[in-house]
């Protein structure tokens, strides 16, 4: 199906504009089938992102600027985020001892056991979202995608 039968659109669109509306549209359908998978699980995709960024840390701190320069969101408020993940007991908060004015957040065994229940889910998502392509459609679109942002 073509983006302008999606949107259903009467006008013939330049290719530029066609190829913005078809990543925003196709972006927000990823979104909505990706949000369903957590929402069981009482996690947005901005948690689940920080939880996943904390346990690639493998054991070390991060401070909140490092997860917001990691975060896939850029418009994620960091601070809520892991004020809400504090009180689901998936991520710890302490001051920095040899520097008080920082914070180290760290993921806990309860987060990393979510992970760990939700990473078969999360990449059988991403195998039927891309079922689709084959290896060679998909890593030209990466090589696209990362040009587009280049």
């Amino acid at each position: 199906m073509s983006i302008e039968t999606d949107i259903k659109s009467t006008v013939k669109l330049r290719i530029s504009e066609k190829t913005i509306i078809n990543l925003i549209y196709t972006n927000n359908w990823f979104k909505e089938n990706s949000t369903s998978q957590f929402k069981r699980y009482d996690l947005s995709s901005e948690q689940y992102n920080v939880l996943r960024i904390l346990r690639g840390q493998k054991g070390k701190p991060a401070n909140l600027s490092t997860l917001q320069e990691r975060m896939l969101n850029k418009m994620s408020n960091t601070t809520r985020l892991i004020d809400k993940l504090l009180k689901k007991e998936l991520v710890t908060r302490n001051t920095c001892p040899s520097n008080r004015r920082k914070i180290e957040i760290f993921i806990t065994e309860k987060g990393l056991n979510l992970l760990k229940e939700l990473d078969p889910i999360t990449y059988q998502n991403s195998l039927d979202i891309t079922k689709n392509l084959n290896t060679t459609e998909l890593e030209t679109l990466n090589n696209l995608l990362d040009k587009l942002r280049a």
